[in-house]
């Protein structure tokens, strides 16, 4: 039987060109996009390099196709390899799912993380030339979290999980299965395992302090840099997390970095006596944007962007001591090369593409990028352009797209901002389009002009039936340097979404959108945002769609995992020391106003931003403007942010629904939509 995926693989082929656009057969009618066609989306994951650059192991992200009768299930990852320019194949069957791709350093096997059935997740291996997969290492009891050769390919060193805890499962078992709120977080463990024919059945277990979530050898072996934080906690993620140096043979850490707030990437030179390291430049800064290199003989840490527009996302050294970096500058991005000295030996700018990862070995750059045509696919660096490698989603040729670009506007206090603007496919009609302003959570991060289309971004969906949609980069957004994302600090609701507001009253003024059809959607932050327009801002927007977002700013500190780090780069303040204040900037404060119909969903199991916050909204909407149309709409097993592939559908089935009910016909008073969405599943015969 053929496979729902191989059905949709083969219903269409296209032309690429250099920079990632799409051209259409004339034998094939365009087409719009739908929610459908989300639910099939591929996309480039992990890459790794080979240590020759002869070749590139990557790992393609999916979820099961529930409309094709694919199980439910969370996103599966597939080992592919790429040889070139359209020389790609699958290494491993399409069910076996895999992560953290890498490859042995004498470059004959391809390495990954693995799961058996009833098994705890190990690190596998199959030879680049032939031949079947198997196990390397493995930690009894535990899975493991990530890994890294030695060098020598002697040695596979491991993060693992907690020790197995018999008693207390046990006492679970018995029904003793309280939970002590924070308290009862477990430590990983790091070992060494010998790598030969044979899984060393006694790896040595390596003294790591606090909770270590990552990460990487010196090239000589004799220590790693491993990023740790007190506890497990998010808070402690976000606030204390601190990268130190272990000496490998000793046991002892030897130094710790001593970085002021969020870190991010870190890369060890070639030589071993530099590091490169993505981290924030104070507490307050929102974001780890700044690329820094640290001495890591006495610590000394040199920033090398410091104070620019920009925000540095990832960063790869080379063979030869130079340092690559993906920047991204607002919503454009380029790749940018430093020299071991610390200064900018060039600068690659990415055209229509948006870079999101570099790697490299031997005489190979790669990046992972996405366009505004095409979710993320794998680029080699080709001189002085980025040749694509792989194409992924052939069937994208048969969709008519709307016109993608960035847009600028001036804010009511002089400040310019920009976004990232779709247009409708056939254009903007007379008298301007209904617009959804779709806004990113953070809110310290940014949207980019690359691919705009999700589960929970309307994106070319929408763009297919008729909506324009534009994504704000307002203040407090990344890209744009730390000055620009501190503005919204101290500022709840302030100028963060007067920016929002500002930007619908531009695409009115240039005739793209119909003020009375403007709506507005978005998670986390951007569901705050969603919240206010439908309170506070309610005569802006005739329709909204909150995520996972924020009604109460007092309750919401203490339902949290993250008050501190709230309170260091959003609030600067606690509410016990403006009660009031935090009231006002709340949008529940605001329900007297509320006139836009408002869909509420939430992870049920959300532990960033409770469900309680979507309750609350919901139950003062619903007694105090009955008329007011409402819905909340919970999803069991889900937290800060949908996972497993019906969660997804669903979701965006129930956003276009409610606006195209409410949005598009500019009618707050129309009917409430079913409760149900309408799910067009085929059965695994189909």
């Amino acid at each position: 039987m053929t496979s729902p995926r191989a059905k949709t693989l083969v219903k269409s082929v296209f032309a690429v060109t250099l920079m990632g656009s799409a051209s259409l057969p004339a034998m094939v009618q365009a087409r719009d996009m739908t929610p459908e066609d989300v639910t099939k989306v591929e996309q480039v994951g992990g890459i790794a390099v080979s240590p020759d650059g002869s070749r590139v192991a990557y790992t393609t992200a999916r979820l099961p196709d529930v409309t094709e009768g694919e199980e439910n299930g969370r996103t599966q990852q597939q080992l592919m390899m790429a040889y070139g320019p359209d020389n790609t194949r699958a290494f491993l069957p399409e069910d076996m799912s895999v992560s953290s791709v890498g490859f042995s350093p004498d470059g004959l096997m391809v390495s990954f993380l693995h799961t058996e059935k009833k098994g705890k997740r190990a690190v596998w291996g199959i030879p680049v030339d032939g031949g079947g997969h198997r196990k390397l290492a493995e930690v009894d009891g535990a899975a493991v979290r990530s890994y890294a050769w030695s060098p020598d390919g002697s040695v596979i060193y491991m993060l693992a999980g907690a020790e197995k805890d018999s008693e207390r499962e046990d006492e679970d078992d018995a029904g003793f299965d309280a939970v002590v709120y924070e308290e009862e977080g477990k430590l990983n463990r790091m070992f060494a395992a010998s790598a030969g024919p044979d899984v060393d059945d006694e790896p040595s277990e390596i003294a790591i302090p606090g909770y270590v979530s990552s990460f990487d050898i010196s090239g000589d072996s004799r220590f790693a840099i491993i990023k740790s934080a007190p506890t497990p906690n998010i808070d402690d993620d976000y606030v204390s997390k601190r990268v130190n140096v272990l000496d490998l043979a000793s046991g002892e850490v030897s130094r710790e970095i001593e970085t002021p707030g969020k870190i991010g990437d870190a890369e060890i030179s070639p030589d071993g006596t530099t590091m490169s390291l993505i981290a924030a430049v104070d507490m307050n800064d929102p974001a780890a944007t700044t690329l820094h290199t640290v001495n890591i003989a006495t610590g000394a840490i040199t920033a090398l962007n410091a104070g620019a527009a920009e925000a540095a996302v990832d960063a790869e050294y080379l063979s030869d001591g130079r340092l690559a970096a993906v920047i991204h500058k607002g919503a454009s991005s380029v790749l940018r090369m430093y020299g071991p000295d610390g200064s900018v030996a060039g600068e690659m700018n990415a055209g229509t593409l948006n870079l999101t990862g570099v790697e490299a070995a031997g005489n190979l750059v790669v990046v992972r990028a996405n366009s505004a045509m095409h979710p993320s696919e794998l680029f080699a660096v080709d001189g002085s352009a980025f040749t694509r490698w792989t194409t992924h989603n052939p069937w994208l040729a048969d969709i008519d797209m709307g016109t993608q670009r960035i847009v600028t506007y001036t804010a009511r206090d002089g400040q310019q901002i920009e976004g990232v603007l779709i247009e409708p496919v056939g254009g903007i009609p007379k008298g301007g389009a209904p617009l959804i302003m779709n806004v990113h959570g953070g809110p310290e991060a940014h949207e980019s002009n690359g691919w705009q289309t999700a589960y929970s971004k309307p994106g070319q969906v929408a763009a297919g039936q008729g909506y324009a949609v534009f994504l704000p980069n307002y203040r407090g957004s990344t890209g744009y340097g730390v000055a620009f994302a501190k503005q919204h600090q101290n500022d709840y609701a302030g100028k963060e979404f007067n920016d929002i507001v500002d930007a619908k009253r531009f695409l009115v003024s240039e005739g793209i959108a119909d003020a009375d059809r403007v709506g507005i959607t978005g998670g986390s932050y951007g569901g705050y945002a969603s919240a206010w327009g439908a309170t506070a801002h309610s005569d802006e927007y005739a329709a909204s769609v909150m995520f996972v977002g924020i009604s109460n700013q007092i309750s919401k500190f203490g339902t949290t995992d993250i008050p501190v780090e709230m309170f260091n780069v959003h609030s600067r303040k606690w509410p016990w020391e403006d009660w009031q204040g935090m009231l006002e900037v709340s949008p529940i404060y605001h329900v007297e106003k509320a006139e836009t119909p408002l869909l509420i969903m939430h992870g049920a199991e959300d532990t960033r931003v409770s469900p309680t916050q979507s309750y609350e909204l919901y139950r003062n909407i619903k007694v105090r403007k009955p008329e007011t149309p409402v819905r909340l709409v919970l999803y069991p097993g889900e937290g800060h942010g949908n996972q497993k592939a019906a969660a997804r559908y669903d979701y965006n089935l129930r956003m276009m629904r409610w606006f195209d009910t409410y949005l598009k016909t500019g009618d707050r008073e129309a009917e409430i939509p079913s409760s149900r969405p309408d799910l067009k599943i085929e059965d695994d015969e189909g």
